[in-house]
This record gives C-alpha cells, sequence and structure tokens, in this order.
C-alpha cells in the first residue's frame, strides 16, 4: 500500500476520534439484508431522557445561544420518502447503524447483483438474475446505466429539529471513489429543506493512464417538504441533475489476460480498442407532488403522533424532465469493435433528447373500523388519471460540402416526434385485520401512443403471530410497448425501423417471512411471450433486436436465511432459476450469497464487526455488449469458468462515525488469475478500500 494513502487512512480515523457525541445502540440486523434508507440509532450510551417539554425548552436555549448540557443525537430526525406518504404521514427513525455499510456499491448489493463492463462503478451494467421490469408506456430502452441516476422517488425527506447532515466517502484510491453529502434542517417547525450532492471518480482496473476511460458522474438534488399545521396539507418538491460519462472502449485489446499464460505486465498501461469514446447521460428536472387530506381523520393508538391516517385523499403531482443520450467517439474503429458506419468511419456525434412532462391526478377514499389499537376491516379504494406528454428528437454528425465547396461536419436530425399517453389508475384493498389484507391493482393505457399497455395486480397477505411468519401471495399481468430503440433508431453505427408487437408477462409468486427465525423464502413463475432482446445472429457484433415466437417458461426460487451464536453471524441467501430458454436469457442456474462475520464492542467505544462476504454464481453463456447501441446482446456462445469472490472486512461505529476498511476480491490467484462476466471484457482486480461516514447534528 502506498505510504501517502497509510498517512492519509490514519489521519482520518485520528478526525473521526476527536468526535464526542454519544449514541444508541441497536442489535445487529441481517447482514444481507438491503441497505435500509432508514437510518437508526447506534449510540450505546444514551442520554438522559427529557419530557417534550425539556426538548422545546433546551432547544430555545441553544437559539438564544444559552449553554445547555443536551447531547443533539438521531433522536431529533426523522425520516420518510413518497412512498411512506401515499396512504399516511409516516415517519421513521434515522439509521446510523453499519448493516451493509461495506456492501456500498448498487453493482454489489447481496440480493440484486449486476454484471458490468469492468466491475467498478460507474460503467455499463445489466442484471446478473432475472428481474423483468414491471413498468409500461414509453421507454427508450437505454437502461445500463440506469443505477447511477438519482430520480425523484429515490429522495429521502425529513423532519429536523437540528441541522442533520451525513458526509459519506468511499476510496479505493484513483480506482474508484465516492463522495456523498446529504443535508437538511428545518426553517420552522413544519418546513424542511435540503440537498443531495453525490459524486463518482473512477479510472478503473484497466488503462487507466488514459483520461479518456475515467468514469465521472454527478447527482445533485435539491428537495424541499411542507406540511401544515392542521396535518392535512403536504407538498413535496424538487429539483433533479444528473450527469453521467462513462467511458465504452470496446474492453482492453489484451482481453485474455486471464485466461491466457502470458497475463499482463501492467494492466493499467493496457491500451484499449477505443481510447476515446464515451457515453454521457444528462438530465435534469421539476418535481413537485401536492396532496390534502378530506374529512375526519383517524389515528392509531400506540403509534407516534406523526402517523396520521386520512379518510379522504386528493393528490396532484407535476413532473417535467429532460434527458440527453449522447455517444460520442473520435477513434478510427482499427479492430472492428462496431458492424459498420452510416455517416462517419472516425467520429460519432449521436444523441437522443426526450422531453416529458406528466400531469397526475388522483383520489384516495378509506372507510375504516373503530379500533385504536391496530388498523382492521379497512377499505381502500384509489383512482387516478396520467396525462404524459413526450417530445424526443435524434441527431447524427455527418459531413456535408457547403456552398463553398468546404467540407464540414453538422449535426442533422433523423426523426423528431411528440407523442401522448392517457393512464387510468385503480387501486382497490381491504385490510381485515394486523394478519390479513387483500389488494388489487389496475393501469392501462387508454389513449395515445401506447395504448393497449397494461399491469394488472394482486396480492394477498395472512400472517400469524411473530413466530409464524407472514405469507405474501402475489401475481400480475403486464403488457408493454417495445422501447423506442427496439423500433425507431438512428445512429452513426446502428439502424434499426422494425414492427414488434407487445411484450406479455405473466408471473405469480409465493413468498414466506419469518423474522423469528430469520428466514425468507420466495419462489416465482414467469411466462414470457413476445419476448424482447438483443443478439447477433452471426456471433459477432452486429447486435439487433429480435423477438421470440415462442413463450418462455421460468422458474425462480430465493432462500434468505441467517443464523446467529453468540457474537458469530452467518447470514445467506440463495437463488435458482431455471429456464428452456436458457441461452436466451442467459442468466445463471445458481447464485449464491453468503457473509460471515463476528460482532463485538472494543474499548467501550468501539461497535466493531470482523467478517467475510462470498459471492459464488454457476457457469453460463456470458452476453456481449454492443458499444454505441448502449446494450447487452447474446452474440458468440462463451462460457466463462465461474469461481467464488470473497471479500474480507473490517467495520465500525466510533460514535457518530461509521469505518470500514474491505479488501475486495481478496481470493484473487488461488482459484483463478480473474473472472469474466461479459464475454471479452475482464473483471475487477483485488482492491484494497477504505469508507467512513460522518454525521453532524449542528
Amino acid at each position: 500500500m502506498p505510504k501517502k494513502f497509510k498517512y492519509i487512512l490514519l489521519l482520518l480515523i485520528c478526525v473521526s476520534a476527536q468526535v464526542a457525541f454519544a449514541q444508541n445502540t441497536t442489535g445487529y440486523p441481517p447482514q444481507n439484508q438491503p441497505q435500509s434508507f432508514i437510518r437508526q440509532d447506534t449510540s450505546k450510551h444514551a442520554a438522559q431522557k427529557l419530557t417534550d417539554d425539556q426538548l422545546i425548552d433546551t432547544l430555545r436555549k441553544r437559539e438564544q445561544g444559552a449553554k445547555d448540557s443536551v447531547v443533539f443525537s438521531s433522536k431529533f430526525i426523522r425520516v420518510t420518502n413518497e412512498r411512506l406518504l401515499n396512504d399516511s404521514t409516516q415517519l421513521l427513525p434515522l439509521d446510523t447503524t453499519i448493516t451493509n455499510f461495506e456492501n456500498y456499491s448498487p453493482l454489489l448489493q447481496p440480493k440484486s447483483p449486476r454484471i458490468s463492463l469492468g466491475g467498478n462503478l460507474g460503467l455499463a451494467q445489466r442484471n446478473l438474475l432475472f428481474d423483468p421490469p414491471k413498468t409500461i408506456g414509453f421507454d427508450v430502452g437505454l437502461h445500463a446505466l440506469d443505477p447511477y441516476l438519482l430520480v425523484p422517488q429515490d429522495l429521502q425527506y425529513y423532519r429536523a429539529r437540528v441541522p442533520y447532515t451525513l458526509l459519506t466517502l468511499v476510496t479505493g484510491g484513483t480506482t474508484e471513489q465516492v463522495f456523498k453529502i446529504v443535508h437538511a434542517q428545518n426553517i420552522n417547525p413544519y418546513w424542511n429543506v435540503g440537498f443531495n450532492l453525490n459524486f463518482i471518480g473512477s479510472r478503473g482496473f484497466y488503462s487507466y493512464t488514459d483520461l479518456g476511460q475515467n468514469v465521472s458522474d454527478l447527482n445533485a438534488a435539491v428537495f424541499t417538504w411542507h406540511e401544515s399545521k392542521n396535518k392535512r396539507y403536504n407538498l413535496l418538491a424538487n429539483i433533479v441533475f444528473n450527469n453521467l460519462k462513462s467511458p465504452e472502449d470496446g474492453s482492453i485489446l489484451n482481453d485474455s489476460l486471464f485466461t491466457s499464460a502470458k497475463g499482463s505486465f501492467d494492466k493499467s498501461t493496457e491500451p484499449p480498442r477505443l481510447p476515446n469514446t464515451y457515453e454521457n447521460w444528462k438530465s435534469s428536472g421539476i418535481y413537485i407532488k401536492q396532496f390534502y387530506y378530506i374529512g375526519h381523520i383517524d389515528s392509531v393508538k400506540g403509534k407516534p403522533a406523526s402517523n396520521i391516517l386520512p379518510t379522504q385523499r386528493v393528490a396532484y403531482t407535476f413532473n417535467y424532465n429532460v434527458q440527453k443520450y449522447e455517444f460520442l467517439s473520435n477513434d478510427v474503429d482499427t479492430y472492428n469493435v462496431f458492424p459498420d458506419y452510416y455517416f462517419a468511419s472516425n467520429r460519432s456525434r449521436d444523441s437522443l433528447t426526450v422531453t416529458h412532462l406528466q400531469n397526475d391526478f388522483s383520489y384516495s377514499f378509506y372507510l375504516r373500523g373503530k379500533s385504536t389499537k391496530f388498523i382492521k376491516n379497512e377499505l381502500k379504494l384509489d383512482l387516478g388519471l396520467t396525462h404524459d406528454l413526450y417530445t424526443y428528437t435524434q441527431f447524427v454528425s455527418d459531413s456535408t460540402t457547403n456552398q463553398n465547396g468546404v467540407k464540414i461536419k453538422q449535426m442533422d436530425r433523423m426523426q423528431n416526434a411528440t407523442f401522448q399517453n392517457i393512464t387510468v389508475k385503480a387501486r382497490l384493498g381491504y385490510r381485515f385485520s394486523d394478519k390479513a389484507a387483500l389488494e388489487g391493482n389496475l393501469n392501462q393505457i387508454a389513449a395515445g401512443r401506447n395504448f393497449g399497455d397494461f399491469i394488472y395486480d394482486a396480492k394477498l397477505l395472512l400472517a400469524g403471530g411473530k413466530k409464524a411468519g407472514k405469507i405474501i401471495l402475489d401475481g400480475y399481468v403486464q403488457s408493454s410497448s417495445p422501447g423506442l430503440v427496439y423500433t425507431d433508431w438512428v445512429t452513426n453505427h446502428y439502424i434499426f425501423h422494425n414492427s414488434f408487437k407487445n411484450q406479455k408477462t405473466t408471473s405469480v409468486s409465493f413468498n414466506y417471512i419469518n423474522d423469528a427465525l430469520q428466514v425468507d423464502l420466495k419462489a416465482e413463475y414467469f411466462l414470457i411471450a413476445d419476448y424482447l432482446y438483443f443478439a447477433s445472429p452471426t456471433g459477432g457484433s452486429d447486435a439487433r433486436p429480435l423477438q421470440l415466437g415462442n413463450n418462455i417458461n421460468l422458474v425462480k426460487v430465493s432462500l434468505g436465511k441467517n443464523l446467529a451464536f453468540n457474537h458469530w453471524h452467518f447470514d445467506n441467501y440463495v437463488v435458482y432459476e431455471k429456464t428452456d430458454y436458457q441461452s436466451t436469457l442467459r442468466v445463471p442456474s445458481l447464485y449464491t450469497y453468503s457473509s460471515l462475520y463476528y460482532n463485538t464492542f472494543l474499548f467501550n467505544v468501539l461497535h466493531t464487526t470482523f467478517g467475510t462476504n462470498v459471492r459464488f454464481n454457476t457457469a453460463y453463456e456470458a452476453p456481449s455488449y454492443a458499444t454505441g447501441l448502449g446494450q447487452f446482446y447474446n452474440g458468440p456462445n462463451i462460457t466463462y469458468s465461474s469461481y467464488p469472490v470473497a471479500t474480507v472486512f473490517i467495520k465500525a461505529t466510533l460514535q457518530r462515525t461509521n469505518l470500514f476498511v474491505m479488501y475486495d476480491y481478496a481470493n484473487q490467484g488461488i482459484f483463478s488469475k480473474g473472472y469474466y462476466t461479459v464475454v471479452r471484457y475482464p473483471q475487477q482486480d483485488h482492491l484494497l478500500k477504505f469508507g467512513v461516514s460522518w454525521t453532524f447534528f449542528n
């Protein structure tokens, strides 16, 4: 490890040790659970419990500059999001635990792993396991960079009695760096404002001496939440901006460095096929949601006073968003990464701009019993209407000769369209008690370009006691239009004009959850008709959209089971998938994630976890990637050997600071020199990473 990095690590730990605020400690939740968006307090020694009047007096003294002995902690902060505000006003405690802290990357989430073009953040990716999207309506069809986008539904909203700031830094040197800032504070007791700022910077594991191969992502958002004094009116508003730059180099020339005896002398200098080629996604938008409670307002005894249950609600959502997708290249295609070119052989400036204006109206009605301990005999009806207006324009760069006979480059518009969709929505639910509930949802596009798209789903919940667990039965039917990239696409290297049928998906699932036994068992069945995908008929780089004429059957069974003995914990998650079109879907039959870790309390101040995570999937026919198209596709029938990938880590909570040190892919060289998940793209090397998050309540 370089000396400079040692000094930086030592400095960060020393700075963290200066924080002198206590926190409450909770138990350690299952390690394989996705990181909760709610951050719970982790203080071991709680400050003296004060009454509400004393807390108010404390805050008043603080504002007046008087001295006070109260230690501000996460109990002064409550958090919510749009989903929690859909049916009622729900506020949850802040989560400051270290559960899943080391799994910060969206590519390496235990229950939703992804494959990518190199293993580091910011590169094109797709799901490793089968997970179809439940969306309808217009879709561009570009999703390779979706996990790195910040969208309005991702944002959290706060009720902060003191200003709240969270700083998070994760670094693996220049290979990968992540920095995030969250700040929120109340202007008055009913109005909160804040902002999010996220940065991802990465030179990757290969050819990082070339600046053109750097990942550079920026997400920014300003948000506000206002709740009226009488608790009837709520306003959520935010402005979101994204700028993602992701290299698309066609892989390094020495793409067999893990499978050949030659290997690599210096991976940082391995030349790429396209050193000056990348994707650039930009988006900006404003989002405003308002809802008003009409009539009587119910509450449940024993619940926090902030949990408000309306009997009628009207809501209106305004969403305006502009997205721009660009593919830029200044390289000559010497190594035949592209199948062809239509406008220029050594320069690409492909762009697609989509403007989306949405207005959504809804009315909700609730009829419930008079229970004061829990909700029972509740009838819920939601009715909604959504109007979507879209405009998209696609350009390519072409050469022409002006009136003076000089050859110039200019942007030519290839297609332009404006259209609308009108969607009707309905939801009907009945909660018999806190142990049984039934719900049905309907979403249907009634008019517009995507007329006929629909998704209908139903869900039944049956719960026993704490030891018996609960059962969730779910099923849905979906019909969705092909994305724009499948039907009408004009770029320098790919031109498609196709007419495809809607893809239809039918699914049923059984889910048994027992928190007492730490068991989560789920069985799913999918029947897919007219499946849309990309493939190369020749097994080369000429990827094109295709539609399968036969039905696809897929069974997916997942099991999560956590074991604990004293301070030892062993969390496991296993997924088995079986389909009759394995070569088309290209997913592994088996995926496992295991985490073995030991919790302890060092020096009476440091909550510490030592452990190892191991990921494994069986071998499968690897997908290829179409540079310039942004799609994973079925190319040559290549199956790479598959081996476990292990990470060792130490993580700890020191007062209001969380830290981890991890050695990713620690077992490299034991089973193999490296591994592949996409054809021609070698994955990550072993890497030492350090992460820290600071929480401030002032």
